[in-house]
């Protein structure tokens, strides 16, 4: 166990913002399959710019790396358009 202060402060810090980066990248991911799992052309489009939205804060922040949003988003995209 870490002995100094400002160690322990960087553990509940560490500990909380891995947290959130969880939830984060799970609604993400959930995202994305109810975005695959979608048949009608018109509810995709409709969703796919929030999607979108979602992929590129992660990578914003580095919670994934910026090539595989990219790669999400341009898989989406031609997913979208073959409907």
């Amino acid at each position: 166990m870490a002995n100094h202060k400002s160690a322990l402060k960087r553990i509940r810090s560490n500990n909380k913002k891995r947290l959130l980066n969880r939830f984060q990248h799970k609604t993400a991911r959930n995202a994305i399959k109810k975005l695959r799992e979608i048949t009608n052309k018109k509810e995709a489009k409709k969703m796919f710019p929030s999607v979108i939205s979602l992929i590129d804060k992660l990578a914003k922040k580095n919670i994934i790396h910026a090539n595989k949003a990219s790669n999400l988003k341009s898989k989406l995209a031609s997913r979208v358009a073959s409907l």
